[in-house]
């Protein structure tokens, strides 16, 4: 190891930020503490906001101590079309016209459910819906579920228990439901293409391992709480539908273009403003778009990917000193403190590896992938919708630690005895 100055700076920023990201809650205590400072407080308690802030921070050294040039060629070098392609695709699968066909689709599956209405909707939410990363990628997966959680359970004063047991199956479920295909997981789009990995083989290796794995989780967590859950009033017989076919087809459209599109900057954001633009044209046809919750998501991954540049000059030599079974371990708890695309990244630029190395790596990153909230590139969208229904409107991260490690575990089991 030879690090650069900049990149032992970056590593200790990237450090810092990892640590805030766990002292959120503390923040907004002084913002309650020194009213005349509150601004300053609750900007930094926003965990969307961590990383790039530190990013800025970065940046500003760099021009200190390297000139105006230097922030402006480092991030010129960087690809930040992951951020923007989370963003948009998180704001048109929030959209009213998608929210209502995946509920339909949703409450038809749960009508095959031998379970009570609300008990067999809850288990579909966890376990079918993250399934759809595969397709529609794992960002507007995790935007959907979290939504239909939202609105049918959370918002329904569900117990402290239920919500952090539901964000850590959801955020581990999200994470490798995205297996099933080579072309909608962050993390496996960053190696598939280089080592040949096609649909059939992911499927073979990966998909049906991982799907076994969500239904576990999901009927686990569903059989954890049934009694609360037959409690609350969920029709998951309603038909009730309020946006015309022709329209919800169109966004639909406008979703597979986005997402066919989704390594080609200038051809999803046309679509993007197109979409925004039918949006306003039948605005009583949509809620509120979800701007803000995109911006402040897209903000998140653009730090993580401008301070997580750096680390490679540490992150390469631990993933190529270990074998395979500690190179699974390794990678699903390095991926807790780094997204694990990032590490399935570097991971790929090691010449020379078998395939049981490319295994291990990539089935270690995405079973950590629902540990904390900077693991993968969805947890920040489901974690800014549904942060509003806990208490102090902030998810403890020790809290999705915790519940996110039993299903992290089954995880574990499917991939390494399966």
């Amino acid at each position: 190891m030879n690090p650069s100055m900049f990149e032992m700076v970056g590593t200790g920023l990237f450090a810092v930020a990892v640590a805030h990201t766990f002292l959120t809650k503390y923040f907004e205590h002084l913002a309650h503490l020194q009213p005349n400072h509150a601004g300053i407080w609750h900007l930094l308690g926003e965990v969307e906001v961590v990383f790039g802030f530190w990013a800025f921070v970065l940046l500003i050294f760099m021009a200190v101590t390297g000139g105006a040039s230097a922030p402006t060629t480092y991030l010129e070098g960087l690809n930040y079309t992951e951020p923007a392609f989370v963003f948009i695709i998180m704001v048109v699968a929030a959209s009213r016209p998608i929210l209502e066909l995946c509920k339909m689709g949703a409450r038809a599956l749960a009508r095959y459910v031998p379970l009570n209405d609300s008990v067999a909707f809850y288990f579909v939410c966890l376990a079918v819906l993250p399934l759809l990363g595969s397709f529609i990628t794992e960002p507007a997966a995790m935007t959907l579920a979290a939504l239909m959680l939202r609105d049918n359970f959370y918002a329904k004063g569900i117990s402290h228990r239920l919500k952090y047991v539901t964000l850590g199956a959801l955020f581990v479920n999200v994470s490798i439901g995205g297996t099933l295909t080579h072309f909608a997981a962050p993390p496996v789009l960053m190696v598939a293409g280089k080592w040949n990995w096609d649909m059939w083989y992911m499927f073979g290796h990966f998909g049906w391992k991982a799907a076994l794995a969500v239904f576990v989780n999901a009927g686990v967590a569903t059989f954890l709480f049934t009694r609360e859950l037959k409690a609350l009033t969920v029709d998951a017989r309603s038909k009730d539908r309020t946006v015309p076919w022709p329209l919800i087809i169109a966004h639909v459209a406008f979703l597979i273009g986005i997402v066919y599109f989704a390594h080609h900057a200038i051809v999803f954001v046309g679509l993007f403003l197109l979409f925004l633009g039918v949006a306003e044209g039948y605005r009583h046809y949509h809620d509120r778009l979800m701007l803000r919750e995109g911006l402040l998501v897209g903000f998140f991954l653009a730090g993580l990917v401008t301070l997580g540049a750096l680390q490679q000059w540490w992150l390469q030599d631990v993933l190529t000193g270990m074998d395979t079974t500690a190179l699974f371990f390794g990678a699903t708890a390095l991926t807790a403190i780094t997204d694990n695309a990032a590490l399935t990244y570097l991971g790929s630029l090691v010449e020379g590896t078998d395939e049981a190395f490319r295994y291990s790596l990539v089935a270690g990153a995405v079973t950590g992938g629902g540990l904390t909230v900077i693991a993968n590139a969805p947890n920040p969208a489901g974690f800014a919708i549904l942060r509003g229904n806990f208490d102090d409107e902030a998810i403890n991260p020790l809290g999705l630690l915790v519940t996110a490690l039993p299903p992290t575990f089954v995880a574990i089991l499917a991939f390494q005895l399966l």
